[in-house]
């Protein structure tokens, strides 16, 4: 069965950019290729079950077990040795990413306290888009009796847009919910 999102994006926006974009061949097309969501934990250093809980948290948002994340190097202000396990990460594609991508767009950003939108300016250059939150209790499957700590988390949605104006276009209409340039 084939996503709701993804159904959209075939029959509507690829479509759109095509001539919006005077593009020729549907490999042109910007399409979402993965999206990926980080947590950082500093605290495990410390504490070894936040690492955990950021594992379980992780798991239930994305539906897929993350991969620990260690520290490249040893930086001696932040107490950090080489090696070091710091924070979860998850690469989605397919079926997990469209999905992951549609709670996102449409039941976790609106949960957002005092949401006017997210800013369309946090391009890298090259069409990806990075959005940092805040709580991860504004997605609906954590429960928030069961959550140890209020944790933020860094969502990456890669592209192949060329450009940032292509990944932007690509993006809103996808539904992203950008504020509105004042």
């Amino acid at each position: 069965m084939e996503h709701i999102l993804k159904t959209h994006y075939t029959k509507t926006v690829a479509p759109a950019l095509t001539k919006e974009f005077g593009l020729t061949n549907d490999m042109q097309v910007p399409h979402v290729e993965k999206i990926v969501v980080n947590i950082g934990v500093g605290e495990a250093l410390e504490n070894a079950k936040a690492l955990d809980a950021a594992v379980e948290d992780m798991t239930t948002i994305t539906g897929q077990k993350p991969v620990i994340a260690k520290a490249r190097r040893s930086i001696a202000n932040f107490k950090l040795r080489e090696g070091r396990a710091i924070g979860v990460r998850v690469t989605l594609r397919g079926e997990r990413m469209w999905s992951f991508l549609d709670r996102l767009i449409n039941v976790a950003l609106p949960r957002t306290r005092d949401f006017r939108g997210i800013s369309p300016n946090a391009f890298d250059g090259r069409g990806n888009y990075t959005l940092g939150i805040r709580e991860q209790i504004i997605f609906p499957e954590i429960h928030y009796e069961k959550i140890d700590k209020l944790r933020g988390l860094e969502v990456t949605i890669v592209t192949t847009a060329p450009n940032d104006e292509q990944g932007r276009r690509l993006l809103q209409l996808m539904g992203m919910p950008f504020a509105r340039g004042d």
